[in-house]
């Protein structure tokens, strides 16, 4: 059953993106346009009750800097998130980030934790507590891939996880003493009220396949990019970005504008951690296996960085490979004489150890690297590590978490 429902997200992906031919994927495509028209309209909608004031906005009393993006995965959103949420650690802010933790299972029984006097936080209270900033509490399972990724890599920044992101904010505040949250992929999270909007838009595929969802990747019209305070150009390969500015502009013609790339910086092993130079997959012979929404971009840095890459092996995003599912993809790794096995830095912290590492395994390792608008960036760290007068921790008081 898991690999028909893997089969059926990959058929699903393909047929979105163009790649699945012949009668049955085209009459998908034409039932999936005609419900693209509904979902935009539903969206308008729900935005417009927020702006009216139909639908209420929580205010916690403290900086709330969403990361997102209106497009459907790929922008490279979790290593800005880790650059912002460092940055700002840096400067001695609190940083809390708060996540839905997409595909992440249910606790088998709830966390306990004690407020400051000594009593005890009822459960329903309680959002999944991935990290305190100074002990990791939940694995990749139960945390969420981006949200574990994230915690491993970040000390002293909190990560909390949970659907209602009030209820997450709530008790960053109040129990962790939070006073930034990072509202991770929170463009379109609107119970929260936004002190800054950063929307990171793909320079190879800034608006998808132009199509709202169902039938495309957008999860908003273009014209959305107007709540935009920032907007980050990713993955950008060093070619002018002009033409794709000047579309920007025409739906936004204020938010401050930062290019930057996403770049490897060395490969590390799955299970010892042991770090090899970008230089070692020159001339290797690789198995790729990847559960990514666009795979083809982690195939292709391969291949740029001198990689033979023989095997690829790609699942839905998000998936979670069984030990047997890694033991085939080593044994038939061996049979080609790969010399190496490499994936993602997202699909490592959910990467099975197998029966037998006959190859070595290593994900590539990503960081952001701004190209343009370094001061910009400079100037929104300052922006929020010194707020305005009416978002100081007294203020905050008002909404702090109670037990």
């Amino acid at each position: 059953m898991k690999e028909q429902i893997e089969e059926l997200e990959r058929w699903g992906a393909d047929v979105i993106f163009g790649r699945a031919k012949g009668f049955r994927a085209a009459l998908m495509r034409f039932s999936m346009s005609a419900l693209s028209g509904a979902f935009r309209g539903i969206v308008q909608i729900r935005i417009w009750r927020y702006r009216s004031g139909w639908k209420k906005q929580h205010h916690l009393g403290t900086q709330v800097v969403a990361i997102g993006n209106i497009t459907v995965g790929g922008t490279g959103k979790t290593p800005v998130v880790e650059l912002l949420a460092s940055s700002l650690r840096d400067r001695g802010r609190r940083v809390a980030i708060l996540s839905r933790g997409y595909k992440s299972k249910k606790l088998d029984r709830p966390q306990r934790w004690q407020n400051a006097k000594g009593e005890a936080i009822p459960s329903e209270r309680m959002p999944k507590v991935v990290s305190t900033g100074s002990a990791l509490l939940l694995d990749s399972k139960y945390a969420g891939d981006e949200p574990f990724m994230l915690a491993r890599n970040l000390d002293g920044v909190a990560v909390v996880v949970d659907k209602n992101r009030v209820k997450g904010g709530l008790f960053a505040v109040g129990q962790l003493g939070s006073d930034t949250l990072l509202l991770d992929d929170g463009m379109q999270y609107l119970d929260l009220a936004h002190s800054i909007d950063i929307v990171l838009v793909d320079a190879s595929s800034p608006f998808g396949t132009e199509a709202l969802l169902p039938r495309g990747t957008l999860r908003e019209p273009p014209k959305n990019l107007r709540r935009a305070s920032y907007i980050l150009i990713t993955k950008c390969n060093g070619t002018s970005n002009e033409a794709l500015i000047a579309r920007i502009r025409r739906y936004n013609r204020t938010a401050e504008i930062i290019e930057c790339t996403h770049g490897p910086i060395h490969l590390e092993d799955v299970f010892t951690r042991e770090r090899q130079p970008l230089e070692f997959l020159k001339d290797k012979w690789v198995g790729a296996i990847s559960a990514i929404a666009v795979p083809e971009a982690f195939e292709g840095s391969l291949e740029r960085l001198g990689a033979r890459v023989e095997i690829r092996r790609r699942f839905a995003d998000h998936y979670r490979f069984s030990r047997k599912e890694a033991d085939v993809f080593m044994q038939r790794c061996v049979e080609r004489d790969m010399e190496l096995i490499v994936t993602t830095e997202k699909d490592a912290v959910r990467f099975p150890r197998p029966t037998s590492i006959d190859v070595p395994i290593y994900f590539l390792r990503i960081e952001v690297e701004i190209l343009k608008g370094q001061d910009i960036w400079d100037d929104l760290i300052a922006r929020i590590c010194n707020p305005p007068a009416a978002l100081q921790p007294v203020l905050r008081q008002r909404h702090a978490y109670r037990a």
